[in-house]
C-alpha cells in the first residue's frame, strides 16, 4: 500500500525512496542536514576545487548542463558573476521547444555566455520518443540519456576538466544514496543505473542505426579519464532550492513564467518549461506511481521551508490529476498519434495496484490518496 511522508508528501512510490519509523522520507531527512551544514567551509572546497582542475591554455573553466530553466541559469550567473569562472554552458535540445526557454536562454546568453546547443537527429528522436512512450510510458527516455552524455562529450572535445551538474536528486529528493562522496561527485554507476537505466545500443531497431545513437552514448571510462574529468554536483557546495533559484533568478533577468499563471498538473509557474512533452512526460508519473507534478513540487517546497504540508496537500487534491491540455496538439503531431490512441497507451501503463474505478463512473482513482 502506497503511503506519504508524515513530514512533506512524498509518496513510497517514488523509485527508491525510504521512510523511517515516523514516516518521514530520506529526503526531509537530508533538507535537515543541510542546516547542520558548514556552507563556509564547502564554498573553500569548491574554490580548491577549482584551483586543482583549471583548464590550463582552455579559455573555459568549467561545463555547465544548461537548460535555461531557473536552477541551471541561476548557476550560470553565480558561476560567472559571483565566483568568477567562465564555463561553458552545453544543452541537449529538448524535444519540443517551447518559445518561453528560447527567450530565457537568450536573457541569460545576451549577458556574455558562450553556448553549444546540441539538436539530435529529428527523424530519429521523434521515433524513439514514440517507441519509448508506447514500451515505457514515457518519451523522454533517449532525451535523459542525452542530456547526461552531451555535456561530457564536449568537455572531452575542448579538453575541460571540469564539469557541474546542478543537484544530487537521489539526496535532494529522496532516492538511493549509493555515497556520500555521491552527493558530491557525480558516480558512473548512478548514471547508468538511476538516470538512464539502460545502454543506448539497446535501441538499435529497423529505423535507428547504432551510428544515429551517439548522442545518446555516454562516454567510455577510459575517455572520461583521458582528461581527468571531474563531474561535480553543485548542491554539495551550495545550500541548494529551486524556490529560491527561481527568485534569485527572476531578480537578475526577465525570466518568462508559465503563459496561463501556472503549468498544467500543478501550481506553480516556473519550473520545467523549456519542453513541451514535459506536462505529459509528468502526467505519465502520475499514472504510472500515483503521484504527479503538484505532489512533486509542493514536497519540494515543503522540505526547504517554503510551503505547509497543509497547503501543499490542498493544491495536490487540485492539480496533482490534472490532464495535459495545453500543449496536447503539439504532443499529438511530434509522437505522431490521435487523442484516442494517446489515451489508450496512457491506460495501458496505468498501474492497476494503486488506481480503481469508482462505483458510479468510469473515472479512475487513487486507492490510496493523500492524506
Amino acid at each position: 500500500m502506497i503511503k506519504y511522508c508524515t513530514k512533506c508528501l512524498m509518496s513510497s512510490a517514488r523509485p527508491r525512496i525510504h521512510f523511517d519509523s515516523d514516516g518521514v522520507c530520506n529526503a526531509c531527512h537530508n533538507s535537515l542536514e543541510k542546516d547542520r551544514i558548514n556552507w563556509g567551509a564547502r564554498k573553500e572546497e569548491f574554490f580548491e576545487y577549482i584551483e586543482k582542475f583549471k583548464s590550463g591554455d582552455c579559455i573555459y573553466d568549467c561545463v555547465l548542463p544548461w537548460s535555461g530553466g531557473k536552477d541551471s541559469s541561476a548557476i550560470a550567473l553565480k558561476l560567472k558573476f559571483e565566483l568568477g569562472l567562465n564555463p561553458l554552458l552545453v544543452t541537449a535540445s529538448p524535444l519540443i521547444p517551447n518559445e518561453i526557454a528560447f527567450h530565457n536562454r537568450e536573457e541569460i546568453l545576451k549577458l556574455g555566455f558562450d553556448h553549444v546547443m546540441v539538436r539530435p537527429n529529428q527523424r530519429v528522436s521523434r521515433h524513439l520518443a514514440k517507441r519509448f512512450f508506447i514500451e515505457r510510458g514515457n518519451p523522454k527516455v533517449h532525451w535523459e540519456a542525452a542530456k547526461e552524455s552531451i555535456p561530457i562529450k564536449v568537455a572531452i572535445r575542448y579538453g575541460i576538466p571540469l564539469v557541474f551538474y546542478a543537484e544530487h536528486g537521489e539526496s535532494e529528493y529522496g532516492g538511493r544514496v549509493l555515497s556520500e562522496e555521491s552527493k558530491k561527485i557525480k558516480d558512473f554507476t548512478e548514471v547508468l543505473e538511476h538516470l538512464v537505466g539502460d545502454d543506448a545500443n539497446n535501441w538499435v531497431d529497423d529505423v535507428v542505426s547504432e551510428k544515429d545513437l551517439d548522442s545518446y552514448s555516454y562516454p567510455s571510462q577510459k575517455e572520461v579519464q583521458s582528461i581527468g574529468i571531474k563531474v561535480l554536483y553543485f548542491s554539495y557546495f551550495f545550500r541548494w532550492s529551486m524556490y529560491e533559484n527561481y527568485h534569485y533568478l527572476k531578480n537578475k533577468i526577465n525570466f518568462k513564467t508559465a503563459p496561463y499563471g501556472r503549468t498544467d498538473g500543478t501550481f506553480t509557474n516556473f519550473d520545467s518549461l523549456d519542453d513541451k512533452i514535459d506536462t505529459l512526460y509528468y502526467h505519465m508519473q502520475y499514472v504510472k506511481f500515483g503521484f504527479g507534478r503538484a505532489l512533486r513540487d509542493a514536497s519540494r517546497l515543503i522540505q526547504n521551508g517554503h510551503l505547509t504540508r497543509e497547503k501543499g496537500l490542498s493544491y495536490v487534491r487540485s492539480y496533482d490529476h490534472e490532464y495535459p491540455r495545453i500543449y496536447l496538439a503539439d504532443q499529438l503531431e511530434y509522437l505522431g498519434l490521435s487523442n484516442v490512441q494517446l489515451d489508450e497507451i496512457i491506460d495501458l501503463h496505468r498501474n492497476k495496484e494503486i488506481w480503481t474505478h469508482r462505483d458510479d463512473r468510469s473515472d479512475w482513482v487513487l486507492k490510496a490518496p493523500p492524506l
